[in-house]
């Protein structure tokens, strides 16, 4: 008899995001387990695992909708209401994104809690998403048999934090695409980039601290930016006025390419000088990985998880000092040296990482729970 599993999709109802990455590519190959029966919620129940792509109906409407925060609550609840009709009941129920649904009918729950962004930089996330996980996440996170996390740093915040056991924390790491993240030749893009760039890549939001790497890109000299513009690509996301005004009043040295496709992505980390990422708090950090495994030297944050995961393959930034930011641009910029050995490093770094080891390890869970 196959183990019926349930998945919360609604990430993927959305612009996709890491939590929607996440969940779409682990889906994706536990669809191909013969010993399990997969359905997916979307507010409906569905043995279908949309696309990200998709622009279907539903989707295309909860995205107009969810820009009121007000609308936004009676879509949640609706939603969740929803599920509670017609349930059936299942074996393992997989929540993604950090609230189990209460009213879902399941022997056994595994949930995933990505980090405490929502805790520690609450100005960093938009209001109505505070306000719910405050309301909801506490009083359902101990419902769960397992919960999943992407690195050690975030299990001992789960267990400091939670005073969850540590028996009941399971730490597996995110992977990345290397059929598309890798070193491609005879590149072609839909958009004309500079000859030579620092690239950033992430939602045009506070913690990824895009004024951080504004500003210092601001003090490098100004041949220097002449030489190497910066470019930025990501959803424009929330409290963003500063973040926009400062890049359209800099046109002519930063380019904002907004959201692009993953091929434009791969190919626009080949292109790159340089990738910098200098966020306050990552769970994990999955754009580093990507940008090294397409051969591009990176500087980075020394903050949260990505020392954990970046190891010594990366050159390692204060994200709240920006001479700290500008001086390691300027000194991976003026060493080939550097470069070269940080390029191999990432190379084979990124190797350690993909999302077939990581789906081995959340069906390993699952056959642990209902073997």
């Amino acid at each position: 008899m196959k183990t019926k599993v349930l998945i919360d999709s609604l990430s993927l109802l959305s612009p996709l995001t890491g939590i929607g990455r996440y969940t779409y590519e682990i889906s994706k190959r536990l669809q191909t387990e013969d010993d399990l029966e997969i359905n997916f919620f979307y507010g409906y129940y569905s043995p279908k695992l949309l696309e990200p792509s998709l622009k279907s109906g539903i989707k295309s409407l909860r995205s107009l909708l969810i820009q009121n925060q007000y609308v936004k609550k009676v879509v949640r609840k609706i939603l969740f209401t929803s599920s509670r009709l017609f349930a059936p009941s299942y074996d393992i129920y997989w929540q993604p994104n950090f609230i189990p649904n209460k009213n879902i009918k399941s022997k056994k729950i595994i949930t995933a809690v990505h980090d405490f962004s929502f805790i520690l930089y609450k100005d960093f996330h938009p209001k109505e998403r505070i306000e719910y996980l405050e309301k909801n996440f506490y009083s359902n996170i101990t419902r769960s048999d397992i919960i999943i996390t992407g690195s050690q740093f975030t299990k001992q915040e789960i267990i400091d934090r939670l005073h969850i056991k540590a028996n009941k924390i399971r730490v597996i790491y995110h992977g990345i695409d290397h059929s598309l993240f890798r070193v491609h030749d005879n590149l072609k893009l839909d958009y004309i980039l500079p000859k030579k760039f620092i690239f950033s890549v992430g939602s045009i939001e506070p913690r990824k601290n895009l004024i951080g790497l504004l500003k210092a890109y601001q003090l490098l000299d100004e041949n220097l930016k002449k030489e190497y513009k910066l470019v930025l690509a990501g959803f424009k996301g929330w409290q963003n006025k500063e973040i926009m005004e400062i890049i359209n009043n800099n046109k002519d040295t930063i380019h904002y390419l907004g959201h692009i496709s993953d091929k434009e992505l791969a190919k626009t980390y080949n292109l790159a000088s340089i990738f910098v990422y200098p966020s306050f708090y990552e769970g994990f950090g999955i754009p580093p990985l990507e940008a090294m495994a397409c051969g591009t030297p990176v500087i980075a944050s020394n903050r949260s998880s990505i020392p954990e995961v970046c190891g010594d393959a990366i050159l390692y930034v204060d994200p709240d000092d920006t001479s700290d930011i500008t001086n390691k641009i300027k000194t991976l910029i003026a060493d080939e040296n550097l470069q070269k050995v940080l390029v191999d490093k990432g190379l084979k770094k990124a190797k350690e990482y993909s999302w077939d080891k990581s789906t081995q390890a959340h069906l390993k869970i699952i056959k642990e729970l209902f073997s």
